[in-house]
């Protein structure tokens, strides 16, 4: 395939997800478009065929971390009838995955850059309200489950920060540790909660 071709062939979707995982390794400074070009073996034509500016594929990027990251993640939880069940899911994924979210520590790094603010905030709140009814649905009151939907977002952040940046505090060595883990973070998130999908 020559070069003409492998312009055509890629699609602003494939500039996106190369900026991402830029973002990933070296912050938003790593979005540069001839080391992306580079990387995806093309030339700095094939991005100008997609995007105006490096603004507008920061802006795809982050709409891309937006859909993969919490659209995504709350639609495989859709199937799931029992809201205790979908909780635990929640947080055995983000929990098991955090030490591999140098991503989500970069995007937040950057919260205050005026291209990523609006987006963060989105994403936080978006994924502060699914939490919200989660526990209201459990049956926590409302002003409860407001409480415990941030407390529970603000564990994540925190794990999270923990776990990418110094991953030897956290006492996750193994499959074993991080269920016991999960489970006193549920236990303490879930502590009180009325009716029988209260924790024992």
């Amino acid at each position: 395939m020559d070069m003409e071709q492998e312009r055509r062939r890629l699609t602003a979707d494939d500039w996106a997800a190369a900026a991402l995982t830029a973002i990933g390794a070296g912050g938003l400074a790593a979005v540069a478009i001839e080391p992306l070009a580079a990387r995806l073996g093309t030339t700095k034509g094939s991005f100008y065929g997609h995007f105006s500016n490096r603004e507008a594929l920061v802006e795809a990027a982050l709409s891309l971390w937006e859909k993969q990251f919490t659209e995504a993640y709350i639609a495989t939880m859709a199937t799931e009838p029992d809201p205790m069940a979908r909780l635990r899911m929640l947080f055995t994924r983000i929990i098991g995955n955090a030490g591999q979210d140098a991503l989500a520590v970069n995007v937040l790094a950057s919260a205050d850059h005026r291209l990523v603010a609006p987006v963060v905030s989105r994403v936080e709140q978006r994924r502060i309200d699914y939490s919200f009814a989660l526990f209201e649905e459990i049956g926590f009151p409302p002003t409860v489950a407001a409480q415990r939907a941030m407390l529970g977002y603000t564990a994540y952040v925190g794990h999270s920060q923990l776990a990418t940046r110094l991953p030897g505090v956290l006492p996750l060595k193994d499959a074993d540790q991080l269920t016991r883990y999960i489970d006193s973070v549920l236990n303490l998130l879930l502590h009180d909660a009325p009716g029988p999908t209260a924790p024992v």
